[in-house]
């Protein structure tokens, strides 16, 4: 099953879960600091309660951020296009918005520059395991190995960026 196939039918935890993810391994675009979104992860749990103000909480952050580089801006838009409401219909648009995205900014940063890169195919991959362990483990554990393959992906993604900077430098 492909990710696609896999968000149609995933719940509204899995959804909202599937979406943040994309959007946590994102940030590293957008801001140094990426343990702003560690509240609405928590608020995943606790489902509809609380979801609208923790988005509206992350959201104010990560609009204080200035954003210096233009890849940046795809991941505020993300964050913006978070729905307030805890529903299966706006979650799973959300969270294929957010997967297509991640995917696209993967590739532009990947050193292969294709499709088919490695540093696509781990997003996919992520993409993949995430929406995985969230059908197979309810609860908070299956949001902490959720949460775990994500900041794996953040590590990958200041990796590459890490690299694109070295190589800007090295070519000036």
């Amino acid at each position: 099953m492909d990710v696609v196939e896999m968000i149609a039918s995933a719940d509204e935890r899995s959804l909202a879960a599937s979406g943040l993810a994309c959007l946590d391994r994102c940030l590293p675009l957008l801001a140094d600091e990426t343990d702003v979104l560690r509240p609405l992860w928590a608020g995943i749990a606790a489902g509809e309660d609380g979801w609208a103000d923790r988005l509206a909480t992350a959201r104010a952050a990560l609009d204080e951020t200035p954003v210096a580089d233009e890849a940046a801006a795809p991941v505020r838009r993300m964050i913006g296009a978070a729905p307030s409401e805890w529903a299966v219909g706006p979650l799973a648009e959300w969270a294929t918005a957010c997967s297509a995205l991640a995917l696209e900014l993967h590739q532009d940063l990947d050193p292969s520059g294709g499709a088919e890169g490695p540093l696509v195919a781990g997003e996919q991959r992520r993409q993949i395991q995430i929406l995985e362990v969230l059908s197979a483990t309810p609860g908070g554990a299956g949001l902490r190995r959720a949460l775990d393959l994500s900041l794996e992906g953040q590590r990958v993604l200041r990796a590459a960026l890490s690299r694109r900077a070295r190589a800007a430098q090295g070519a000036s």
